[in-house]
């Protein structure tokens, strides 16, 4: 990680690094062509949807929500 989603607003304070996928917001994942330096391939991005999904759940799990 070089850092970048970290100096945002809306990670200070947490105690937590991003997770992979996770954009600048905390909780919102990318995956796909949405994602920054994409190879753009379908495969990928079904893989990087899944990775995403379970993120996800472990993001709901981890705050709570």
């Amino acid at each position: 990680m070089d850092g970048s989603a970290l100096e945002g607003e809306a990670w200070q304070g947490l105690s937590r690094e991003p997770y992979l996928l996770e954009t600048g917001l905390p909780g919102v994942f990318a995956a796909g062509d949405v994602r920054s330096g994409s190879i753009k391939r379908v495969a990928s991005a079904v893989g990087e949807g899944s990775m995403a999904v379970r993120l996800v759940h472990q993001y709901l799990a981890d705050t709570g929500v």
